[in-house]
Formats: C-alpha cells, sequence, structure tokens
C-alpha cells in the first residue's frame, strides 16, 4: 500500500488559519485576556446556552498563551503529515472537525460550567485516535498496527497527565477521542478494502446519538 501519495495541504491550511487567529489574538489584546478569548470563540458553558452555538466549533482554532500554540501548532503538523497522506485531504477534514466538535461537546456536558477553554487538543485527540481505528479495521497491516500502538500509548499518557494538571479540559480531550476513533471506523483509508456499510453506518449513528446527548445533557446544566 502507498501511504503517501497526497501533499498534506489541508494540514497546511488548519496550521496557518491557527496560527493567523493566535496572531489576531494577541494584537487584539493578548491570548490570555478573557475577553479577547471571548470574542475570538472560546468554549463558555453559559453563552452556549444562550444560543451561541459556534463556539462548540470555533474553540479548535483559538490558542491560549504562546506554549499552547506551540505545541498545538507542532502536533498539527506532525500528525498531519502522517494522516492526511494516509486518508486523503476531505477524510483528513472530516476526522478534524467531527473529533474538535465532539471534544468541546463533551466539554460542554461534563467540563466546568465556569470555565473558558480552547484549543486544537480536541481535535489532535481525535486524530490520534483516527489512526486505532485504522489499526483495528486493517489489523492484517503490521506498520498500521504499530502507528495504532504508538498512538494508542499517547492518547494514554497524555489523559494520565491531564488528571495530575489543573487547568486542562480532560473531557475535551476524551471527547475528542471519542469522535476521531468513531470517525476512523466509519471512513477506513481510500481505495483499499473499508468496514461493511453496516458498520459504517452503526459508527455515524453512534457519533450523531452520543453528540445530540451530549448537547441536550449541555443545555440543562
Amino acid at each position: 500500500m502507498n501511504y503517501r501519495q497526497e501533499k498534506p495541504y489541508a494540514t497546511w491550511i488548519l496550521l496557518i488559519f491557527t496560527l493567523g487567529i493566535f496572531a489576531a489574538e494577541t494584537i487584539s489584546g493578548g491570548s490570555q485576556n478573557i475577553n479577547t478569548l471571548l470574542v475570538f470563540g472560546a468554549k463558555t458553558t453559559n453563552l452556549i446556552q444562550e444560543g451561541q452555538w459556534w463556539r462548540l466549533i470555533t474553540p479548535m482554532f483559538v490558542h491560549i498563551g504562546v506554549l499552547h500554540i506551540l505545541m498545538n501548532g507542532f502536533s498539527i503538523y506532525y500528525v498531519g503529515q502522517i494522516l492526511e497522506p494516509m486518508v486523503g485531504h476531505v477524510r483528513f477534514l472530516f476526522i478534524y472537525f467531527i473529533s474538535g466538535i465532539m471534544g468541546n461537546l463533551a466539554s460542554f456536558a461534563f467540563g466546568s460550567v465556569n470555565a473558558i477553554s480552547a484549543g486544537a487538543s480536541t481535535s489532535l485527540f481525535g486524530l490520534f485516535a483516527a489512526f486505532l481505528a485504522l489499526a483495528i479495521i486493517y489489523k492484517e497491516n503490521r506498520f498500521l498496527g504499530e502507528l495504532g500502538k504508538s498512538f494508542l500509548g499517547l492518547i494514554v499518557i497524555n489523559l494520565a497527565l491531564d488528571l495530575t494538571m489543573s487547568g486542562i479540559d480532560i473531557w475535551g480531550h476524551i471527547g475528542g477521542a471519542i469522535g476521531g476513533f468513531l470517525t476512523g471506523l466509519a471512513l477506513g483509508l481510500p481505495g483499499i478494502k473499508r468496514p461493511k456499510p453496516i458498520f459504517r453506518i452503526l459508527a455515524l449513528v453512534i457519533i450523531a446519538v452520543i453528540s445530540y446527548y451530549m448537547y441536550i445533557k449541555g443545555m440543562m446544566v
């Protein structure tokens, strides 16, 4: 199998756009200024409950501080260089956005009501988990199996670290990982044996059901 048939254009676009948003935050008052973060679309429960549903999408492009953008920016570049050429531009973006939205929904439903959260890590955990899904689908492929093990270890280590650190939105990471895993199961790899349609449909239905449940739960907090 040739996994590197396409350049990771979507990764570069996401990275450039995310860096541009961070630059705009910095110019507009600072990336650690609460008012600036809210203007640029950071997630906060009460504003989503008031109807600002776009805050389930925009937080994946907003970052808090230089270290935050450096870590997530490097991760977008590194993981995108591997995954996007394998799955293609459209599938890669689909995994990225579904993971980010489900991560923000999980934060909305189960996270702290008063917390402001932002960052691409919801999407990144989904990209990590997508490798695990591909390893399960194509279990006969050693390369994908090794990738799946590596990224599963990365998910476990990061979630363990989340438990020891303050100010980390662990629910966003868990939701993102679930979203990426299910989306990876639904999509598979292009041009290669893919999951049976019933399993692909089931994965998409589960995504929809979980997302709806988390949205309703968040609205009732």
